[in-house]
C-alpha cells in the first residue's frame, strides 16, 4: 500500500523532533489485533483503538498515517508471531506444514480471511514466510513463477476452506443453533425435497453418517489433492 509518507516499513518509528512518543507501533498493533479478534474488522477504527489504548485518536495518527496501515501492521505482526510450519526438506510434508499453520491461524484471527485485509503489504515477517514457504519448493526444477503460482494456489485454498468454516460458526452464533439443532429445523422441508425422487445424489449426501469433524476431515482430504496437483508440475 502506498503512500506520500511511503511504506510505513520505511519510515523510522521514532520522529528525529517532537516529544518522544508514548507508545510504541507493537503497542499499538496488539492492541489493533486483539480488537480485531474480538469484535471483527469492521469495528476497527482509529477511534476506536484509541478508546483501547487509553490516548486521544488524534496522536495515533503520529504513529500510523491510516487504517490501512495499521492492517498492514497486524498483518504482518500475525504472520510473525501466530503462524506456525516446519521446513525440514520435503516438499510436499513443507507445504502441507505450511498449509495447516495457516488454516489454524486464520480460524485464530478471522479477520485476516477478508481479502482487504490480506493484501501484499510484504512486511518483514511477511517476507520471512514468503521465503521460507518458497524455500520449500526450491530446487525442484521449477521456474520462479511456478513457485509462486504454487504458493498463491495454496494460499487461495486455505483462505477458501477457512472462510468455509468461519461462515458455519457465524450462522451459529446469529442463529443461536448447532449444526445438528439447525437441522432439526430443516427436516421437514429436506424430506420433502428428497422424497419426491428428483435429487438421488443428494439422498446419497443426506444419508450418509454425520462426520462431526467433516470441515477438517474435507480440508485435508483437499489439501492432498492439491498437493498432488502440484506434483504433476515438477519435471520428471
Amino acid at each position: 500500500m502506498s503512500s506520500s509518507r511511503g511504506v510505513i516499513w520505511g519510515r523510522p518509528e521514532r520522529a528525529a523532533r517532537g516529544p518522544a512518543p508514548s507508545l510504541s507501533r507493537a503497542e499499538i498493533t496488539t492492541a489493533a489485533v486483539k480488537l480485531a479478534d474480538a469484535q471483527g474488522i469492521e469495528a476497527l477504527s482509529m477511534r476506536a483503538l484509541a478508546v483501547e489504548l487509553g490516548v486521544g485518536a488524534a496522536s495515533l495518527y503520529r504513529y500510523v498515517a491510516r487504517k490501512d496501515e495499521l492492517i498492514d501492521l497486524m498483518v504482518d505482526a500475525v504472520m510473525g508471531n501466530d503462524l506456525q510450519f516446519e521446513i525440514r526438506g520435503n516438499w510436499r510434508e513443507d507445504l502441507r506444514s505450511y498449509a495447516q499453520g495457516l488454516r489454524a491461524m486464520m480460524l485464530r484471527h478471522p479477520w485476516m480471511t477478508v481479502p482487504s485485509a490480506g493484501l501484499r503489504s510484504l512486511g518483514p515477517n511477511t517476507a520471512r514466510r514468503y521465503e521460507q514457504v518458497l524455500s520449500a519448493i526450491d530446487g525442484l526444477g521449477l521456474r520462479i513463477d511456478e513457485m509462486l503460482l504454487m504458493g498463491e494456489t495454496l494460499d487461495a485454498y486455505v483462505r477458501g476452506r477457512a472462510l468455509e468454516e468461519l461462515s458455519e460458526q457465524e450462522a451459529v452464533r446469529r442463529s443461536g443453533l448447532d449444526q445438528e439443532q439447525w437441522m432439526r429445523t430443516q427436516l421437514s422441508y429436506i424430506s420433502s425435497l428428497l422424497e419426491s425422487g428428483r435429487y438421488p445424489l443428494l439422498t446419497r449426501v443426506f444419508d450418509a453418517p454425520v462426520d462431526p469433524d467433516r470441515l477438517k476431515h474435507g480440508f485435508d482430504l483437499g489439501l492432498e489433492r492439491v498437493l498432488d496437483g502440484f506434483a504433476q508440475m515438477l519435471p520428471q
